[in-house]
């Protein structure tokens, strides 16, 4: 399994090669399910991450504790 860096630089590759727009049309069309599948990928690990940050947070009294760093998602 790629790491997330492996994939997203993938998928940078795949978007400028369908931007240069000079494959044919069923080139272009896998390239893209791949673009797709590989976006999915990212996301979803990106998503997974988001749950595993923590941030630090200073106590009253001087200290500091660890915390989950919680993202609100619009309505």
């Amino acid at each position: 399994m790629a790491t997330f860096e492996e994939s997203l630089k993938k998928l940078e590759g795949i978007v400028e090669q369908l931007e240069k727009g000079d494959l044919a049309l069923e080139d272009s069309l896998k390239l893209f399910e791949q673009g797709v599948n590989l976006s999915a990928a990212c996301k979803q690990e990106l998503e997974a991450a988001e749950g595993k940050v923590q941030v630090l947070v200073k106590q009253r009294d001087g200290s500091m504790k660890a915390e989950t760093f919680l993202t609100e998602k619009p309505f």
